[in-house]
């Protein structure tokens, strides 16, 4: 009996989710909103690059082509690499783009009956002959709209695209108050690079928020004033004081030094013999970011430890040349935890001259819970799917709600290289799909949930629900791994596979 799967989204999970069903004899239909594959990387800033090193961004049986000499490829080597493995794999007939899912809709038990149930789906099974899923798409180029019913759903929609995440501002202190312009660092993303630049050019301008996509934009500006809220290890470079960071924070090693969720008194008692080591992994790292950047100098050195910030996932690769900018004037760095609008531009609370500016940019992130949530018809599913705000999100192996049935959700859940993790989520999930172990009742997943929540509370902090998996990817692994049947040690020798960071071709298929 065939079994229908459809996956939402052709961005890298998505590509990843269609390519190891397909392995397993599923025909899956992808449904991509957009009119071609990529995801984060179809349309990005014009001096985006990769902020991950290419060894530990790169599919495990697709290595990148040897012409891509750059340790830190830029996005257009990066769509490239994307546009490549899509078809040497043969994904794109299995794609249908123009085609935006705007509500899935289960058909089985009522609400009464699946909070009844002890095993995932009822039977413990990725499959029921009860419940279907019904996906409500509409064709964004025929204006037309169709529903279709699948088997299992895999929703690959990231949380980095699509619903921009805009501060709340008391009535009358918004950008409504504003007589410049306001626009979300998505809309500038979405630009041509020569209307871009033309659209800043001259302009006094104001870029709110200190990631990523906050230092890419203002270094295409002229002169910008950069408001941030918190100061951030965000690095020169991936080898401190000539030690690749890959050592100290991926490798086995380095994961005995801390505590991990699930883990027996012998590892619990091992990380904390070693804490001192790992403080000093933090501070080496942390003195050759201060110095390299000069980070006292402008005033910002984070008063959390870099250790703190890799576990949350929010390291961000500093553009070359960024502090020089600030050193000349042409980036003017403000601390601004709390601020409002007002006619003449930005006014920082407890100050009372505002940041003149004619455009304000927001590079404040994206609402990914919101679209997660949206996208499904029962306000039950849209309650549960990402169960408390006090919590970190309730997936099991950071892909299953045991909540809700015939359901994975891929590349939600945070690492320091997603490529690299929704790759091993997608084999994962490949393999329950095709019968290869069970999942565990409810109540086990559950518990196992709360564990990795009380580790990413004390790892990530007050970031906890960004699920980051950041420095704990081996141990995570390994559970990946166990479940499957597979041996979790892939390296050769008892020192390569304590201290050698582990990459993608470590788990290359044989």
């Amino acid at each position: 009996m065939e079994r229908k799967v459809a996956i939402v989204g052709a961005g890298i999970s998505g590509l990843l989710a269609c390519k190891y069903t397909l392995s397993k004899g599923f025909t899956p239909v992808v449904f991509e909103a957009r009119s071609s594959i990529g995801g984060v990387w179809r349309k990005t800033l014009e001096t985006t690059k990769l902020q991950t090193p290419k060894p530990f961004y790169q599919f495990s049986d697709f290595p990148r082509p040897s012409s891509v000499k750059e340790e830190f490829p830029n996005q257009f080597q990066v769509f490239d690499y994307l546009q490549s493995y899509a078809h040497y794999f043969d994904l794109l007939r299995h794609i249908k783009f123009n085609s935006k899912v705007v509500r899935i809709e289960y058909e089985g038990g009522s609400d009464e009956e699946m909070q009844a149930w002890e095993l995932w789906g009822g039977n413990g099974e990725p499959f029921s002959c009860k419940g279907k899923w019904n996906l409500t798409v509409n064709d964004t180029q025929l204006l037309s709209t169709e529903v279709y019913q699948v088997d299992f759903v895999i929703l690959c929609v990231g949380r980095f695209t699509d619903v921009p995440n805009i501060p709340e501002f008391p009535p009358g202190k918004g950008p409504e108050a504003f007589h410049g312009k306001v626009i979300h660092s998505m809309e500038y993303s979405a630009m041509d690079f020569a209307s871009a630049a033309e659209f800043i050019k001259g302009k006094r301008i104001a870029v709110v928020g200190f990631q990523k996509h906050a230092l890419d934009i203002s270094m295409e500006c002229s002169a910008v004033n950069v408001l941030y809220k918190t100061e951030h290890w965000n690095v020169p470079d991936y080898e401190p004081w000539g030690l690749p960071l890959a050592y100290l924070y991926f490798s086995r090693f380095s994961e005995l030094l801390l505590h991990k969720p699930g883990e027996g008194f012998f590892l619990s008692l091992l990380a904390t013999i070693l804490s001192p080591v790992r403080w000093g992994f933090s501070k080496w790292v942390e003195s050759h970011i201060r110095r390299k950047l000069s980070l006292e100098k402008f005033g910002m050195v984070p008063k959390h430890s870099f250790l703190k910030e890799i576990s949350a996932c929010l390291i961000s690769t500093v553009p070359e040349g960024f502090y020089d900018r600030v050193e000349k004037g042409s980036i003017a760095l403000k601390k601004a935890p709390k601020f409002s609008f007002c006619q003449k531009g930005i006014l920082v609370d407890g100050e009372n001259t505002p940041v003149e500016t004619d455009l304000v940019i927001m590079a404040t992130g994206f609402n990914g819970e919101k679209k997660l949530k949206d996208i499904f018809a029962s306000s039950n599913f849209q309650d549960c799917i990402l169960g408390s705000p006090t919590a970190s999100v309730p997936f099991y192996r950071e892909c299953i709600n045991p909540r809700i049935p015939q359901l994975a959700i891929i590349g939600f859940s945070e690492s320091i290289s997603n490529l690299y993790t929704s790759e091993m989520r997608c084999r994962w999930l490949a393999e329950l799909l095709d019968g290869t172990f069970k999942l565990p009742g409810i109540k086990e997943m559950e518990k196992d949930a709360e564990r990795w929540d009380k580790y990413m509370k004390q790892s990530s902090g007050v970031y906890y629900r960004r699920s980051c998996i950041g420095v704990l990817h081996i141990w995570y692994n390994d559970q990946l791994c166990k479940d499957m049947g597979w041996n979790p040690k892939r390296k050769k020798g008892f020192f390569a596979e304590l201290f050698e960071p582990y990459v993608p071709s470590d788990y290359c298929p044989s």
